[in-house]
């Protein structure tokens, strides 16, 4: 990695990180840990409580953050994305979920981050009836950053795991689909790159779990979904380099499944959820492709 490569990365996160938290309109829990809670942001702008279209219900997009399953790194670091996204006439719902439990730098935790994921979303349409009534959870788009692209692609794979997997589904999630942005999306690529330090084989319980653990959760073993999904990637990404998402892709087209793939030049991992980015109005246009 050449130092300029690693300057404008860093001046990415800065500029990602400097907004200040959004508070959310209402926060809901789905559990009883802290960190079982979603928070929910009402749709504004051109779309907003003064001209909701149709029924009077918008688009549902739920946020998965990323920052490698540690814990470090809660919701809050993606509140001005979720922010954003109400500005542009969805509703949101920001969902948090348990993340390293043994230190700031241990990625993960078996199985509980997977456990909260899932019982997220399934409780999801009843909290948003009592907390976000403007939202329809029939027209639902999960989108995830980085380790949360991961969640994104896993949670609408949930029908494909083994069936003694405890988060199996029978049937495909009613998600109008899935904007993966800079996901760890296989976990083979992403452990021979060493993405994040470890935190793949760190996710799954350690080096004597990965093989074992593997198929119940890397979602390039997981399909085809069936599900409408897009991959948003930085060309110069520098944490999750272009090849994962390149590998996902190619697993998907080799299960016969489309799987687009959006490769913006000249920008890095952040810029996907900086408000201020172009890149991030890139990522709203392609949730709103699938959404409206």
């Amino acid at each position: 990695m050449s130092d300029d490569a690693a300057e404008a990365a860093a001046a990415e996160e800065e500029s990602a990180f400097s907004h200040p938290p959004v508070d959310p309109d209402a926060t809901a829990a789905y559990g009883d840990h802290p960190d079982q809670v979603i928070d929910f942001y009402a749709p504004q702008g051109p779309h907003g409580p003064e001209a909701l279209p149709g029924d009077g219900t918008v688009p549902l997009v739920v946020v998965l953050h990323g920052g490698a399953w540690r814990a470090p790194y809660d919701r809050r670091h993606i509140t001005p994305f979720a922010g954003f996204l109400a500005r542009r006439g969805f509703a949101v719902a920001n969902v948090e979920y348990r993340r390293g439990g043994d230190g700031p730098t241990v990625a993960g935790r078996w199985p509980d981050t997977f456990d909260d994921v899932a019982a997220a979303l399934d409780a999801l349409p009843a909290l948003v009836r009592a907390h976000l009534p403007q939202a329809d959870p029939r027209r639902m788009v999960v989108t995830g950053h980085s380790a949360g692209g991961h969640l994104a692609l896993w949670v609408a794979a949930r029908h494909l795991l083994p069936a003694d997997a405890p988060w199996f589904t029978a049937r495909p999630a009613p998600f109008r689909g899935v904007v993966a942005l800079a996901p760890v999306a296989d976990f083979a690529v992403a452990e021979k790159l060493d993405v994040c330090s470890d935190a793949v084989r760190q996710l799954l319980g350690g080096e004597g779990h990965f093989a074992e653990r593997q198929p119940y959760a890397d979602p390039a073993l997981l399909l085809p979904t069936g599900i409408a999904t897009t991959l948003v990637q930085g060309r110069a990404d520098i944490d999750v380099p272009q090849i994962v998402a390149e590998s996902y892709a190619d697993a998907a087209a080799k299960a016969g499944e489309v799987v687009g793939l959006t490769l913006l030049e000249d920008v890095g991992h952040f810029p996907l959820i900086d408000p201020v980015a172009d890149a991030c109005a890139v990522v709203a246009e392609e949730i709103a492709q699938l959404a409206w």
